[in-house]
């Protein structure tokens, strides 16, 4: 797209704040998705876009706590996802993850 005008900055944010909640969405959808998966194949995960989404707010001079944060993008607050959705780790993603981050 185009950078235009005001009008075409507007669209812009507007598709990228459409396309997150969208991602938002996508990710309530599959819960069973862990966590530890989106890190070992994409090196972020939700608490990752919590992390994004509270410095974003600070930068624009909006106080947002974690929690918070990751209640918008969890749909919930996070002990209770973590309760319902998050299992252990397997040997398997821990030695994955653990590769990744040496």
């Amino acid at each position: 797209m185009e950078e235009g005008g005001a009008a075409d900055k507007q669209r812009r944010l507007e598709i990228e704040a459409a396309t997150f909640r969208r991602l938002l969405v996508h990710l309530d959808e599959h819960k069973q998705v862990q966590n530890i998966d989106l890190m070992n194949l994409a090196s972020f995960c939700r608490n990752c876009l919590s992390k994004w989404y509270t410095a974003e707010a600070k930068t624009r001079g909006l106080e947002m706590d974690y929690e918070n944060a990751r209640e918008i993008v969890y749909g919930m607050p996070y002990s209770e996802w973590k309760s319902k959705y998050q299992s252990e780790a397997t040997a398997e993603q821990l030695q994955k993850f653990k590769q990744h981050s040496d």
